[in-house]
This record gives structure tokens, sequence and C-alpha cells, in this order.
């Protein structure tokens, strides 16, 4: 993330045909060079209004910065965290070390897992999101759906390993058949980057009530 009103795309951490056969190119130059794009843009016009309100000290349209600053900042960090959860399919490898023990810990198995994700991901009601987060105040994992980028999202879990269920990320291939691109998805977790994301997360000290 940049200073206010300077966010940038990310590049891709691989080739936008390298997740096939699960994920085809077209969809990726779309959905990373039109629509990716298309957030970080609305998130730096967003900031760019909030200092002019500053500036000017006219809040009269705060409502509807705080609006496109949710919705635009949500949309940027997600697909960057989106991109990085995923590799080739020639490159998955299962979870291993402290991730795969707690995912024994609070799932029993890393089939339970896939299948907690995947429901919540497939019944997400018209566009959003399912999530694997850490906790850090109940120290567990769980899953969780939130509509459009941040709806229903809780403040103190930590996102993992996201999976865009927008239409946009799968239409083109899928079409309706938004379950086979879920189940699909699995195929390609880049669990290495989850890890990180979990030693990352753990590191977190949340304060305690």
């Amino acid at each position: 993330m940049g200073h206010y009103g300077e966010h940038k795309l990310p590049e891709l951490p691989y080739a936008y045909d390298a997740l096939e056969p699960f994920i085809d190119e077209q969809t990726m130059r779309l959905h990373h060079d039109i629509h990716h794009n298309g957030y970080v843009n609305g998130l730096n016009k967003a900031e760019a209004d909030l200092a002019a309100a500053r500036e000017s000290g006219d809040f009269s349209k705060i409502a509807d910065i705080q609006r496109r600053l949710a919705f635009h900042g949500s949309g940027h960090v997600n697909h960057t965290l989106f991109w990085r959860n995923m590799c080739p399919p020639g490159d998955y490898k299962d979870p291993s070390g402290d991730l795969a023990k707690q995912i024994e810990k609070d799932f029993g198995s890393l089939e339970n897992l896939k299948a907690q994700f995947a429901a919540a991901a497939k019944t997400v009601e018209g566009n959003g999101w399912g999530f694997l987060v850490w906790s850090p105040e109940g120290g567990y994992l769980t899953t969780v759906a939130a509509e459009n980028h941040q709806k229903n999202f809780v403040n103190n879990q930590i996102p993992l390993l996201v999976l865009d269920v927008w239409e946009h990320a799968y239409y083109l291939k899928y079409q309706n058949k938004r379950g086979d691109y879920v189940e699909n998805f699995f195929k390609i977790v880049n669990w290495e980057n989850v890890a990180q994301n979990f030693a990352n997360a753990k590191a977190y000290n949340f304060p305690k009530k």
C-alpha cells in the first residue's frame, strides 16, 4: 500500500496463463488489468477526495467518501492477497508445519477445511469472497463469507486465504457453475504463501481485554 492516492496495481507473481486449466488466461487479464486496476483507481480517487475535504473543512460528502474507501480499499487488498494465494498447478504442495497442525486442530483435516471453505464461498449471495481467517483473540482458524468486498467481515479476523466469487472471476470459463470454480481453486492454492500469512498473523499481538 502506498501513500494517500498513490496506490499501484501489483504485478502478478506468475504469467497470465500460469493457472490454466483452472483459471484461463483471458479471465486473468481482464480480472487483473481491468477489474483490480479499477479498485486501485477508485481507492486513489477516494483518498484524494478525503484529502481535499480535510483541507477545505467541508465534510458534507464524508459518508460517500468513506463508503468508497471501504469498497475500493477492500477490493484492492483482497485482490492483492488473492493473486499471491495461488500458484501454477505444477507447483502445488499440501500445507505443512505449523499451518498444517492448526488446520488439523481446528478442522480435523485439510479435507474438512476445504469442505467448510467451499460451502461458505458457494453460498455467498451475489458478489463476494470466501475467506480463511485467523482469530488472534480466539487463537483459531475459521472461514468467513463476505458480500461485496467487506460486508459481514469481523474486524479482529486476519485473512490468510481468499477466493473471489464475483462473477468476473469465473464466468468466462465456468458460466453459472460457481461450484466447479470453487472446487478447482484448491488445486492451485499456494499453501506456502498461506503459511507465511499465518506466521505473520500469529505474530500480531492482539490486545487482551
